[in-house]
């Protein structure tokens, strides 16, 4: 998110019926809505399973399991771009083999 400045604009994020205001640059409105909806739901999810559903406590868990899913993501991602960078390579040892190969 963007430090504010005269470009900022205020843009009320709504989480468990309570109004945030949150300054933004105006090319960053839509995904900072979308995040609060997405928090919003998390935030609702873990409220209806939890024993004691103080607001300070859901936004942590919230928050932490956010953080979870992020990392797992990240880690699954690195694993993909390992597997598509040895691929990769191994391709284009096949065609520099291919092109340093005598033509018959």
């Amino acid at each position: 998110m963007s430090t504010v400045s005269n470009a900022s604009e205020p843009v009320a994020l709504r989480l468990l019926d309570r109004e945030f205001h949150i300054a933004c640059a105006p090319d960053e409105r839509a995904g900072l809505v979308a995040a609060a909806q997405f928090l919003d739901g998390k935030m609702r999810d873990l409220k209806s399973h939890a024993k004691a559903p103080g607001f300070d406590r859901i936004a942590v868990l919230a928050a932490v399991s956010i953080a979870h899913e992020l990392l797992a993501l990240r880690k699954e991602h690195e694993s993909q771009e390992q597997v598509l960078t040895e691929g990769l390579a191994s391709l284009r040892r096949k065609l520099d083999g291919m092109l340093d190969a005598p033509v018959k």
